[in-house]
C-alpha cells in the first residue's frame, strides 16, 4: 500500500493505492490520520481509487482511522470504492462507511 495525503482548506485527502494488507505503510497512515486529528483537521477523505485489493487487516485500518475520527469529533468519508465495494458489502461496512463516487462529492458533503 502506498499513500499520498494533501490538505484542501480544511479538508484532508488521503490518495490510496495498490494493496492495503498491513505492514509499515499501515502505521504509517494511522500516525498521519492521528496527526491531522491532533492539528484539529478532522474532516477526512480517503480516495480509494487506486486500491487493487484489500484484505482484513486493511479493513481493520479503514475502521481504526474512522473510529479515531469520530471520536475525536471529526468525519471520514469514502470516495471512489468501485473495486473494494462487494468486499464492503460483504463484510456489512458499506453502512458503516459514508461514501460517494468521486472526490468531488465527498468534499462537498462536508459543507452540508
Amino acid at each position: 500500500m502506498k499513500f499520498t495525503d494533501s490538505l484542501e482548506g480544511d479538508i484532508v485527502c488521503f490518495e490510496m493505492s495498490g494493496k492495503i494488507m498491513g505492514g509499515e505503510n499501515t502505521t504509517l497512515f494511522y500516525g498521519k490520520v492521528c496527526e491531522y486529528v491532533n492539528l484539529n483537521k478532522k474532516s477526512i477523505i480517503l480516495d480509494m481509487a487506486k486500491v487493487d485489493w484489500i484484505n482484513s487487516i486493511g479493513l481493520g485500518m479503514l475502521i481504526t482511522a474512522l473510529t479515531t475520527t469520530r471520536n475525536a469529533g471529526g468525519h471520514l468519508v469514502l470516495c471512489n470504492i468501485d473495486k473494494i465495494e462487494n468486499l464492503l458489502t460483504v463484510t456489512r461496512l458499506i453502512t458503516v462507511f459514508d461514501h460517494f463516487d468521486s472526490r468531488e462529492q465527498a468534499t462537498a458533503s462536508f459543507s452540508n
